[in-house]
């Protein structure tokens, strides 16, 4: 049996959450077309009949513009260390540009075994795609380069006998039904602002979060989980745009929020949604440590 820690790293939206959701067999990672969609460290667990998995998927790597932006990109640097394989997630419909060579070198300076996923390969046409594979295997030493496309699951089964092949004999590291190590609160605040995202404009994903004020577990007399929460954006000007007219989006959200919640959970929700101003929150570090954005380097 084989046992390891795998780090999924890359440039924001490169696919890295599909990835570890496709790898998990379960949504633990939301996502979305928004860049800087994922900001935590999220470990998921993947076991396979020759060994386990441990992924670490973590937020994008990109230039850093507030607190929030640098603990995040901290955590993704931090995640090149103590592990046993790093996997660089690339979309491979971009050409590679300053932020890619930015995550190369930082690769460099690690000894951690690194295998290369050529992601989206399904939207990319193959006369392309072998000039890719040969600018990457020239500019640093991979023991594994995969052309993937982690939304079909096209050439993931390849990766992840890659991935064991590089891993070291072991016992697993966490016990067989162990699948993430995010709590119900992260899940639940990460669930509400998938659907904020989905229904908001491209302003919005940098400059909104949800905090959970109150999450109420069901009792004996009652069989409702009730989950009370936060929207927070940066600007009084936002506010309109989470609430929509009459109050019709934050309806939005809040059903499909509630009806992914209770797919999670595995009984009824009751949610209670507001939208809040909170000026500079990216920079307010005592909130950062409440939404869980501890740095990890």
């Amino acid at each position: 049996m084989k046992a390891g820690l795998v780090s999924l790293i890359g440039r924001p939206n490169a696919g890295k959450s599909t990835l570890l959701n496709r790898f998990v067999g379960q949504k633990i990672a939301i996502v979305s077309d928004k860049p800087q969609t994922t900001r935590h460290r999220i470990l998921g667990v993947r076991n396979a009949p020759a060994g386990q998995l441990v992924f670490i998927d973590t937020p994008g790597i990109h230039k850093p513009m507030h607190r929030m932006n640098q603990r995040m990109v901290d955590a993704a640097i931090g995640a090149l260390r103590d592990v046993d394989v790093v996997v660089l997630v690339v979309d491979a419909t971009l050409r590679p540009g300053s932020g890619d060579r930015f995550v190369l070198d930082a690769l460099k300076r690690e000894k951690t075994g690194r295998i290369l996923a050529l992601n989206k390969v399904d939207l990319v046409k193959k006369s392309r795609l072998l000039p890719l594979i040969d600018q990457y295997a020239r500019t640093l030493n991979f023991k594994g380069i995969v052309p993937i496309s982690a939304r079909t699951g096209d050439g993931v089964d390849r990766l992840e006998q890659e991935v064991l092949a590089s891993l070291p004999e072991g016992e697993p590291l966490y016990p067989e039904d162990y699948l993430t190590d995010q709590t119900q609160r992260i899940l639940t605040g990460e669930l509400i602002r998938e659907k904020v995202l989905s229904h908001t404009h491209e302003e919005l994903p940098y400059t909104t979060a949800v905090v959970i004020d109150r999450f109420e577990e069901p009792t004996g007399d009652r069989s409702v989980t009730r989950i009370f929460a936060s929207i927070l954006v940066d600007r009084e000007s936002q506010k309109p745009i989470v609430v929509g007219k009459g109050g019709d989006k934050i309806k939005r959200i809040g059903t499909e929020a509630r009806h992914d919640l209770e797919q999670m959970l595995g009984g009824r929700v009751y949610l209670d949604l507001h939208v809040k101003v909170r000026e500079g929150w990216r920079d307010d570090e005592r909130l950062l440590d409440e939404l869980g954005l501890r740095s990890r380097r």
